[in-house]
């Protein structure tokens, strides 16, 4: 699951760095077009980078890696069974059909 995780995060980081570069590419072509002057598509290109900068640190502090501890957690809040708990409910069915046979 851990793994899932990491290409999911993965897949983001991609996909900001390749807008990052469709982006610089259109201010490129602004520029050329003389839509914009050099110092102006420097400026926003420079602007696109910070930002894309910024928005990965954001997201690599907002989603640390979980922990055992976390992982333990979260599964105790999903109230799913646990192995002793399969286990002992195999015991019983065991008895059951022992009993009705």
């Amino acid at each position: 699951m851990l793994d899932e995780l990491k290409k999911i995060f993965l897949v983001g980081i991609g996909s900001a760095a390749y807008t990052y570069e469709k982006a610089a590419e259109l201010v490129d072509e602004l520029v050329e077009k003389g839509k914009l002057s050099i110092d102006e598509g420097k400026e926003l290109s420079q602007e696109l980078r910070a930002n894309l900068i910024d928005k990965t640190k954001e997201a690599t502090e907002k989603y640390k890696p979980l922990t055992k501890e976390d992982m333990k957690e979260l599964l105790s809040q999903m109230n799913l069974a646990t192995k002793d708990e399969i286990e002992e409910l195999k015991k019983r069915l065991d008895k059951l059909e022992n009993k009705s046979e």
